[in-house]
């Protein structure tokens, strides 16, 4: 009789199949002593090691098949890898820490006195071993089996070159030509050094950015676009909620915990990815305060050695430390870093710099000339970011500086009507599906983008005005199944007429 002619398909079974075998085994050697009594003793010899060698295959069964399964919690019935690693109590019962930690605050803090509880009469305490038979029968959950972890490696000759990237950039962003220009050559020539690593003397400096730009210019947009195409990790974050360590808010290091979840714990992947820090003005240095700024200069001390490189430890799976997780650690030395802000009143400083020349001469420069440029942003330097508060270290650390431009009636129409995911292609998509076909005409799209420049937000004002204008024909069109198209006027905008509405075989024939 060999191993294999034991397969244990359920624990229950596999008690009653030993005793069975068992029972089986002392039938055979009875038998086989009745019909030869000098092998009486060989026959018990081999009975007993048959028997043992059931014991030890049932006992490995066992071990094999809790194994295989999750443990459950005995109070709150979820398993292990929901609720973490489980408290082994006796008699073959679990529970989660967070049902234990909660049974000994109510027994801490809780008003019932145990002690006098125990000596009241009737009152009988429940035995652990009588638990056992008390629990029901609970579906079995299997273990989820972990995938081999796949490294993310990047080949020099797979990166796209800095026109290609910009070629795609185009295809999703109107304009800003400069800064997707410098934008996709400081991407390339990050992703070479970190593909080139350090073979030799030489090493290459990191090319962290620092976009400047008014609201709704697309700096986010940017972004969000250059890792799509590049198929790296992305984290986004808010500086406005950084504050330096032991203040209430997010620690520096939350920036790179958020990157270390967007590549789902892969440390080696969150090592090559990209953390785009918006609203980086809002941490400058406080002109006159008499209280202490804990998120302000402090915050940009703090993330030097982040944007510099060096090795930090964050939580797996939160974004506080004091949070009961394990800690792993991220170096920041191939991370790339985008910081981005509208850095409000700067043109007020760029102009107070400029007007200082001197105004008299043939070389003079009239005092108003700086007043009514469109583009004064575009004539930035480090002087006068220092000025609006950002330190000189910080400033070092981020050497590619450069601007957006502030979008006019012309930009809006293209980014209304252009790019890949455009506003108006989403909505032809929408009513496409409802078989009735829509349409913009020029002046239409003239009129959005003159309310657009009057709310002075950018790109973020197209959808809330066409939101608006949309609301009613979104709401009836559904209602008559003969709408066959419509067509959205600049009278319609402009709340002097309706739009142009034509019933199914009215189309006007497409010219060939």
């Amino acid at each position: 009789m060999s191993d294999q002619d034991f397969i244990l398909v359920d624990e229950e079974d596999t008690e009653k199949n030993i005793e069975n075998r068992a029972e089986n085994n002392v039938e055979n050697s009875t038998r086989s002593s009745a019909e030869d009594s000098s092998g009486k003793d060989g026959g018990k010899e081999v009975s007993a090691e048959e028997k043992s060698r059931d014991e030890v295959i049932a006992s490995d069964k066992k071990e094999d098949d809790k194994d295989e399964y999750e443990k459950i919690c005995f109070i709150c019935h979820r398993p292990e890898s929901v609720t973490g690693k489980m408290i082994d109590l006796p008699n073959n019962i679990t529970v989660c820490p967070d049902c234990m930690q909660k049974s000994f605050d109510a027994m801490t803090s809780g008003a019932v006195d145990l002690n006098r509880l125990m000596n009241t009469p009737g009152v009988q305490f429940l035995n652990m071993s009588d638990l056992e038979n008390m629990q029901p029968r609970q579906q079995k959950i299997k273990k989820k089996k972990e995938k081999p972890k796949e490294y993310h490696q990047l080949d020099i000759r797979k990166i796209p070159a800095p026109h290609k990237i910009k070629a795609e950039l185009d295809e999703y962003v109107v304009g800003q030509e400069y800064a997707k220009k410098a934008m996709s050559v400081a991407v390339y020539n990050h992703y070479k050094r970190v593909a080139a690593g350090t073979a030799d003397d030489i090493e290459i400096e990191k090319s962290n950015m620092l976009m400047i730009g008014p609201t709704g210019s697309g700096k986010t947009y940017l972004v969000k676009t250059l890792a799509r195409l590049l198929d790296v990790p992305l984290a986004i974050t808010d500086a406005t909620s950084l504050t330096e360590a032991g203040y209430i808010g997010d620690d520096i290091e939350s920036v790179v915990s958020k990157l270390l979840a967007a590549a789902d714990n892969d440390v080696e992947k969150a090592e090559q990815g990209i953390i785009f820090i918006d609203e980086i003005d809002k941490i400058a240095k406080k002109q006159n305060s008499n209280q202490r700024d804990v998120s302000g200069e402090s915050v940009q001390q703090g993330m030097l050695k982040l944007l510099e490189g060096s090795d930090v430890e964050v939580p797996v799976g939160a974004n506080s430390k004091n949070a009961m997780v394990p800690l792993t650690t991220v170096n920041t030395k191939n991370i790339l870093f985008i910081c981005a802000g509208a850095f409000p009143d700067l043109e007020e400083i760029i102009r107070e710099r400029l007007k200082k020349k001197t105004s008299m001469g043939f070389n003079s420069e009239l005092k108003d000339k700086y007043d009514n440029d469109e583009d004064i942003l575009s004539k930035v330097t480090v002087e006068d970011l220092r000025k609006f508060g950002m330190i000189p270290e910080f400033l070092g650390r981020l050497p590619i500086i450069f601007t957006l431009k502030s979008l006019d009636k012309d930009m809006l129409v293209k980014i209304l009507k252009e790019p890949k995911n455009a506003i108006l292609k989403q909505y032809q998509k929408l009513l496409a599906l409802d078989e009735v076909r829509l349409d913009f005409n020029d002046g239409a799209l003239e009129a959005i983008a003159e309310k657009a420049m009057k709310k002075d937000t950018g790109a973020r004002a197209l959808r809330a005005i066409i939101e608006e204008f949309m609301l009613d024909i979104m709401y009836e069109i559904p209602k008559d199944d003969s709408i066959g198209e419509v067509e959205i006027t600049r009278e319609y905008i402009e709340g002097t007429g309706g739009p142009v509405i034509r019933l199914r075989g009215q189309e006007v024939p497409m010219l060939g």
